[in-house]
């Protein structure tokens, strides 16, 4: 790699990609090469075949191990790599002082948020989290309106595909590699979002910390081929493989100042669209937004914010937005968040605050799974008596 501007010096951005997986491939990396705010100057991928590909790769070092990347050589890592790496490797380079660009879902528990804070604090280096449905036109507006709703009392999200189930037979299905399934998936852009519209409400962190969580979880379609997610290019499993991991999640959790959330976070479904509901209820009124998050093909129509007060229902408008337009927006604001003092352990408080309400959902729908394994009914009669 060649020495080259750092952020802040009026150069673009020199980069480190972290991972050529989906992600990597067809959000970050086209993205990336084509801006003049960022210049990719090294790819870290074990895979020989994946670092031959990446397009545009002529003056690109290509690196098998994330260890071999210099720190005095890029000004910010991109880290997508599956999910049970994404705190380890986040959290090497943090302490090596290299800023960090995390996918998300940024970790896979409490434990590992606490590892990334230690490590932002120690190497000095921000964290910035990826975590796109923030950045969206239609969420953006949603949460204007909101801010007009009066004390807040429900918000309800949920993302429920058609068939979307990513990687089947791959590491997204195995719950050692991914953490878990559509509610880690899906439901951490649902939970961010849900935290956003709760700090815009409450103003106050305290408040928004979660005092009661129960779920339940099921997969019935994560092991059928045809609820995968074939838009990805995926294809099928060369072998029969079994996902351990659920398919549709449903939670319920209620904050220390009274605040209740709902989240639904499904790969797959019966219905035929692919549809993110956002709901606000408040004091003064309801919103709800009607939308597609992510790249599916199987859309809702455009975008629809509905305001609801005094028995009238009103729609907002809306700008148009192209399908991926978000994860430009969320490149856009990198350089910004990159030099800011401020953004310094945010990302990591967001993590924390997600990656605990995904926790405590599983752990109560294992509590609830243990329940009926105790109440089963026995058959007493052994199998082949008389």
């Amino acid at each position: 790699m060649s020495d080259g501007p750092r952020a802040g010096s009026g150069g673009p951005v020199r980069v480190a990609v972290v991972g050529l997986g989906w992600v990597a491939r067809e959000v970050w990396l086209p993205r990336l090469l084509g801006s003049p705010a960022f210049r990719v100057v090294a790819v870290v991928e074990p895979s020989a075949q994946a670092r031959a590909a990446v397009p545009g790769s002529h003056g690109i070092t290509a690196l098998e191990r994330v260890e071999d990347l210099r720190r005095d050589e890029v000004d910010l890592a991109v880290v997508a790599v599956p999910n049970h790496l994404h705190a380890p490797v986040a959290s090497g380079l943090l302490r090596r002082g290299v800023p960090v660009f995390l996918e998300k879902p940024l970790c896979l528990g409490s434990a590992e948020a606490a590892a990334l804070t230690a490590a932002e604090q120690a190497g000095g280096a921000v964290l910035l989290g990826g975590s796109a449905a923030r950045h969206r036109a239609d969420v953006r507006a949603l949460r204007q309106v909101a801010a007009s709703l009066g004390a807040l009392r429900h918000v309800d999200v949920s993302w429920v595909r058609s068939k979307g189930i990513p990687d089947r037979g791959g590491w997204f299905t195995n719950r050692t590699r991914s953490g878990g399934g559509a509610l880690v998936d899906l439901g951490w852009h649902l939970l961010d979002t849900a935290r956003v519209l709760l700090r815009g409400a409450t103003g106050d962190p305290e408040g928004a910390e979660l005092e009661h969580v129960t779920g339940a979880v099921s997969a019935d379609f994560v092991n059928d081929h045809a609820f995968r997610a074939a838009w990805r290019g995926d294809g099928a499993p060369v072998d029969p493989v079994v996902g351990d991991v659920e398919d549709t999640a449903r939670g319920f959790l209620v904050t220390r100042s009274g605040i209740s959330i709902g989240v639904r976070a499904a790969w797959a479904s019966h219905q035929a669209l692919d549809t993110t509901v956002v709901r606000v209820e408040g004091s003064g009124g309801t919103a709800e937004l009607r939308c597609t998050f992510g790249f599916s093909p199987n859309r809702e129509g455009p975008s629809r914010l509905l305001l609801t007060t005094d028995g009238r229902t009103t729609p907002v408008e809306l700008p148009a937005e192209p399908v991926g337009a978000e994860y430009d927006a969320q490149l856009a604001s990198l350089p910004t968040r990159l030099a800011d003092p401020a953004a310094r352990g945010e990302a990591a408080s967001g993590a924390r605050w997600i990656a605990g309400a995904i926790e405590r959902v599983y752990r109560a729908a294992d509590t609830v799974r243990c329940a009926e394994r105790r109440h089963a009914p026995v058959d007493l009669v052994p199998t082949g008596a008389p």
